[in-house]
């Protein structure tokens, strides 16, 4: 078997970076993917295609490495793919995930069976699975309806080479590591590991009826047996934050700056919590939260430290700092809204979208082409997107460029948001 594409580790086992695949040899010969679920992966992509032309370019390229560093989240497989122009494009192949339900009937599945469970806990699959979770009505490999293909470029075609060029890399992912399929359906390694640990537990304590069974003692029962005093009662709230300890720089430590900034913000939101008694960010996920510190810099240029707290985040959400910076962009543009705005295309329902075209043409505004909630000019510079919270944010882009930035303050009205955008 050929060496797989190294991962890079994310915040968690849910989102999983794995590095460019090289080229392959130009006198490279036999399957695609080395290993039995790598080529069962190729067989299922290759019998649900309906254009054999784009599949073969989309092979062409990924023999002939154009697929960037490729990262796999619950139902979601992303890559940059370079094609014919100077400018990659920006594919995705979206996988339907199991509902918990499904889980639930795979995880007793192989529980039952344990040379499976044995096989999984070893962190190893056997391809003898796919039969397994067939009879509890799963499948995992994809079948018809279960793909759902997106690219940045013009052709619409399902897929498109660029997205076809990602399914194939997603072969030599699974070559390398097979829970990738896993992932891609919805379950982290170390989560269904754990869940199979727990049902191999039962079962065992079932193969066991002579064992008695231990009762459970709820803690406050066990801790009031040993008589231990009462707690003293809590030290009053102070009236504001303190002021986070002096780190010392010590050679090869994080910046002491950053850290600063970091306590500063932990401070702060522990004493939201404790007068107010609510969490003042529950609902943040960790990006988010990292680009909600991140914009509480100041805004004058980037310091040294600022630098260096935008390369901490960055390295800790499995994002790049060019990332980073246009989140940051989005969330001082309009707060947890922009950031969804800036990251999630929709199709708003009719009304306030449909209505604007017509109203920007009566201000005397160019023509604007709209898809799902965006409406860009016809020069490919201004650009406006419908937020969930009914405001249009405005974003810039260079001449020929694809790099949308979020620019201006939003609006419930497209003309004063346009008006905005142009100063």
């Amino acid at each position: 078997m050929s060496a797989g594409p190294a991962a890079r580790p994310g915040p968690d086992d849910l989102r999983r970076t794995f590095e460019a695949v090289p080229a392959r040899a130009a006198d490279a010969e036999g399957p695609f993917a080395d290993s039995w679920w790598g080529r069962a992966w190729v067989q299922a992509l290759e019998s649900l295609s309906m254009d054999e032309g784009r599949l073969a370019r989309g092979r062409t390229y990924a023999d002939g490495g154009h697929v960037a560093a490729i990262t796999v989240t619950p139902g979601r497989v992303i890559a940059y793919v370079h094609g014919s122009r100077p400018r990659p494009y920006r594919a995705e192949l979206r996988l339907r995930t199991f509902p918990a339900t499904d889980w639930d009937s795979f995880l007793d599945a192989v529980a039952a069976r344990p040379g499976h469970l044995s096989a999984l806990l070893d962190k190893e699959m056997p391809h003898s699975l796919v039969d397994t979770a067939g009879e509890a009505g799963i499948r995992l490999l994809p079948a018809s309806g279960d793909l759902d293909p997106d690219c940045s470029c013009p052709d619409r075609g399902l897929p498109c080479k660029h997205v076809a060029a990602l399914c194939y890399q997603t072969a030599r992912l699974l070559d390398s590591d097979p829970f990738v399929l896993l992932l891609m359906r919805g379950r982290g390694e170390r989560e269904l590991l754990d869940e199979l640990g727990r049902r191999n537990a039962e079962h065992s304590a079932r193969e066991r009826p002579g064992t008695p069974a231990v009762p459970s003692v709820a803690a406050d029962e066990a801790l009031a047996e040993r008589f231990l005093p009462p707690l003293p009662p809590p030290l009053p709230v102070p009236p504001y934050p303190g002021e986070p300890p002096s780190y010392p720089e010590l050679p090869g430590a994080r910046d002491p700056l950053g850290l600063d900034h970091l306590a500063t913000d932990a401070a702060a939101r522990a004493h939201t919590l404790l007068t107010t008694g609510e969490d003042p960010l529950a609902g943040t996920d960790v990006w988010q939260d990292a680009v909600r510190i991140a914009a509480s810099r100041p805004t004058a240029g980037l310091t040294a430290t600022t630098r260096a707290l935008y390369r901490e985040l960055a390295y800790a959400t499995g994002r790049s700092t060019t990332d980073l910076a246009r989140a940051v962009a989005a969330w001082r543009q309009g707060g947890a809204e922009g950031l969804d705005t800036l990251q999630t295309p929709w199709d708003p329902p009719a009304g306030p979208f449909d209505r604007a075209r017509p109203a920007l043409v009566a201000a005397g505004f160019p023509r604007f082409q709209p898809w799902r909630n965006r409406m860009t000019n016809t020069s490919g510079t201004l650009q406006l997107r419908f937020g969930r919270d009914h405001r249009w944010y405005g974003y810039e882009s260079d001449p020929g460029e694809d790099d949308w930035w979020p620019r201006a303050t939003p609006d419930a009205d497209p003309v004063a948001a346009l008006t905005a955008l142009r100063g």
